[in-house]
């Protein structure tokens, strides 16, 4: 395979994949009727050169320049009210999700909730809370991502922290699926090897957790396989060289195939690290990746012979054993902590996290059912 992979994709929406292709950014606007569009962004990616030429490009087309970057790494509601007032405030039609997980997710929100009269928490993904927006008014997305590891791009939610109870809310409606996607591996090339591991480890995590849910959707399971097997062969490449594109566009893939994937669930590697994060404001993928083996060991009765068949799969021999001690190598390869308190995080609060956990909508995908005990000898498992 060449570095210059190239692909047209409609599913699960119109994806444009490919080095170059952030110059079809004005064309994939206009194809979804946006005149004005507010690129939303992170504060880390406002200064960059990838996010000025993306400017440049709308700002070319007549589609004129208007930037909103005032977003914490762990967006909150204060951020979204923020985004929401300078889409209203300079007339704005549509929106560029332009970013990591942060930016992708809160560009989204940003777009539902210039048609939405009632709060956001109002819109959490429970039951059919959805059913209660308004259609009109909800701004069309183009999703640019920067990164590979959310899979925010293909996404139909988004993950919310609310900064007065520090929990993460995840925000769901159809309608958060971009209208098309820009994925360019050149966008991600200058990562910080720390992000790179991050994130792609949150594309494996998102993969994994999929596959393993005890839920019926094969779909799901067959991408998330795939995933898994496009991370092993590409991630360490990818982190040992930043510039190898070929690696760079497979781990963009890898990561809308995990986020694709995990409408089959998650689990507790993220019911564990959502509280973390949002306590903490620790890095998503990084704590998933933290707490992973506890994870797999906490499950391993109930997906020994699923893992075994994963591994088969991955080339990896010794079944569930060998994929365990692939992960660990795996981290250890990619500068992962060893534990939450390698990662500077001390066993305080652990009766508080556990609490956060169970609640979490991913704890009702894990393999084991999770309760307040079992949780906190898991939490403690991770120190």
């Amino acid at each position: 395979m060449s570095s210059n992979i190239t692909a047209n994709w409609s599913y699960p929406t119109s994806v444009k994949l490919g080095r170059g292709r952030i110059k079809e950014l004005a064309d994939a606007c206009k194809s979804l009727g946006i005149k004005k569009p507010l690129l939303v962004t992170d504060r880390g990616l406002a200064s960059m050169a990838i996010t000025k030429n993306a400017l440049d490009i709308l700002e070319d087309a007549g589609l004129g320049r208007a930037i909103f970057a005032d977003v914490d790494p762990n967006p909150n509601e204060k951020n979204l009210e923020a985004g929401v007032k300078a889409f209203k405030d300079g007339g704005h039609d549509g929106v560029v999700a332009f970013g990591g997980g942060s930016g992708l997710d809160l560009g989204k929100c940003v777009a539902f909730m210039a048609g939405q009269t009632r709060p956001v928490w109002d819109f959490e993904d429970i039951g059919d809370w959805w059913t209660r927006a308004s259609l009109e008014g909800i701004a069309p997305i183009v999703a640019v991502p920067t990164t590979a590891g959310t899979g925010s791009e293909v996404g139909r939610a988004s993950v919310i922290t609310n900064s007065e109870t520090h929990v993460k809310k995840i925000i769901f409606h159809p309608k958060f699926l971009p209208g098309v996607v820009i994925s360019d591996p050149e966008l991600t090339v200058g990562m910080p090897k720390i992000i790179t591991a991050g994130t792609g480890m949150d594309a494996f995590a998102h993969c994994l957790e999929a596959y393993s849910s005890p839920f019926y959707h094969p779909m799901s399971a067959g991408i998330a396989l795939e995933g898994m097997r496009l991370v092993k062969e590409f991630l360490p490449r990818a982190y040992k060289e930043g510039t190898d594109l070929e690696a760079r566009a497979n781990m963009m893939s890898a990561a809308a195939m995990g986020a694709v994937a995990f409408q089959k669930g998650l689990g507790a590697i993220h019911a564990l690290s959502h509280p973390i994060g949002a306590v903490y404001n620790t890095h998503h993928g990084m704590t998933n990746a933290v707490v992973m083996p506890a994870v797999l060991r906490f499950n391993r009765a109930a997906i020994e012979e699923k893992i075994g068949r994963a591994a088969a799969y991955l080339g990896i021999s010794g079944g569930f054993d060998g994929f365990y001690d692939y992960v660990l190598k795996l981290r250890s390869d990619l500068g992962v902590p060893e534990t939450l308190t390698a990662m500077g995080i001390a066993p305080d609060r652990i009766d508080e996290l556990s609490a956060m956990a169970i609640e979490d909508p991913s704890a009702g995908g894990n393999p084991v059912a999770m309760t307040l005990e079992n949780t906190k000898a898991l939490f403690r498992d991770c120190f």
